[in-house]
């Protein structure tokens, strides 16, 4: 059972911006992802398209100025409450972005924003949002130094 108002799945985009083996990550302020490393994004406003929303979401939480390209892929991302049923639903389209301006300051709702490179945050222990390293090896084109650092493997 869906709680109101969330009845149905909540629109939203992701900014994947990559420049020079690096990616750029912001660390959230608010839930469901307080305090994790993730893109830039939110909710899409009604009448803009996912590209505009990219662009919006990424200037307003870092400042930075980058041209929407192509969609990598859509996340579906579900939070449930303590009885199990779906607090919230977001499906978010993920969209890469070309850099064109500025530097990382972090705005809005966002705690930090900083280009990391690909291989660090494979390597580090940055708390990040679920799917980060994946969707930021998507958009690089990075392959992992080793089996034990590819995305997603457990250890």
């Amino acid at each position: 059972m869906y709680p109101i108002p969330s009845a149905r799945p909540i629109a939203a985009v992701l900014a994947v911006v990559v420049r020079e083996k690096h990616v750029l990550l912001v660390k959230r302020n608010n839930p469901p992802d307080a305090g994790m490393w993730g893109f830039p994004g939110g909710k899409t406003e009604i009448g803009e398209t996912s590209f505009a929303a990219a662009q919006r979401e990424l200037y307003e939480e870092t400042g930075i100025v980058a041209d929407p390209e192509r969609i990598l892929t859509v996340v579906d991302a579900i939070a449930k409450d303590d009885n199990g049923d779906v607090s919230t639903h977001y499906v978010m389209v993920a969209i890469q972005c070309r850099y064109v301006s500025g530097e990382p300051a972090a705005a809005d709702d966002v705690s930090e924003a900083r280009w990391v490179n690909i291989q660090h945050l494979l390597q580090d222990n940055y708390i990040m949002s679920e799917g980060v390293s994946e969707l930021a090896v998507l958009a690089s084109g990075e392959q992992p130094d080793s089996c034990e650092q590819a995305p997603g493997r457990k250890q």
